[in-house]
Formats: C-alpha cells, structure tokens, sequence
C-alpha cells in the first residue's frame, strides 16, 4: 500500500461526531486492503497528484447515517469515493480511470460519476468486476 491506507478508508467525520465505531472486521480489512492494492494505488499512481477519499468503509450504522443504500459496497470494503480537488478535476480523474481500464491497468467493478462529478465512487469485486459506468 503505497498511497492510501486502511485508517484513511475507515475515517469518517460523520462517524466520530455520532460516536458511531467504524471498525472494520478483518475480512472487510482485507477487502480494504486488496481495493487500495488492485484500484486506488494504481490509479493515484497514474494520476500522479493526490486524491482524497471522501468515504471509504462504512458500518451498517455509518451507512444509514449518511443514507447509503443497505447494499452499498462501501458497507463491504469495495468502494471508495475520491476527490480529486474540483468537478473539472474529478471528471478528469474519472476519464483517467476509463482510460487506466481500457488500457488493461485496472480492473473496477463500478465507476460513477456522483452529482455531476462532485465525487468520483470506484469499486472492486476481486474475480466478479462488471465494468460498470454510471452517471448519476
């Protein structure tokens, strides 16, 4: 893990002002920790600037809190919304993932541009990626 760490995928402000405890289990923590090693590095590789990650692992509790859906894949380690600075940065940064996945770089499972590229949600599935592309 070269640029991103489970501690940052499991930071939630929400959590720490709700008292809400977002530890991962060990299995999530692998799931975590493959995302960082399969998606996130690579793509910050590439991007060669720094992202933030707006949410990463979410509790059943946190994810109700801040109105996730109950099959979020953030519930499950897989998913991670980035920002890259700005909606003209993102909606760089989310061509720059189309391209890393065309090229063979990457694989994802979803990639979508949220609200007009206030985020960009990545997700990976290891060995059941469907290469989704959503704007929502």
């Amino acid at each position: 893990m070269k640029y991103f760490t489970l501690d940052e995928l499991r930071s939630s402000d929400t959590a720490r002002a709700r008292g809400i405890d977002n530890e991962p289990s060990p299995e999530i923590k692998q799931k975590l920790q493959t995302l960082i090693e399969e998606l996130l590095d690579p793509i910050r590789e590439s991007w060669g600037q720094a992202i933030t990650v707006n949410s990463g692992y979410r509790c059943p509790e946190l994810n109700a809190a801040v109105g996730g859906v109950t099959t979020s894949q953030h519930r499950k380690g897989e998913a991670a919304d980035l920002n890259a600075g700005d909606p003209a940065k993102n909606r760089m940064l989310f061509d720059k993932i189309m391209d890393l996945e065309q090229a063979g770089m990457i694989e994802f499972d979803q990639l979508i541009d949220e609200s007009h590229y206030k985020w960009v949600h990545v997700s990976y599935r290891k060995g059941n990626n469907r290469k989704q592309i959503l704007h929502l």
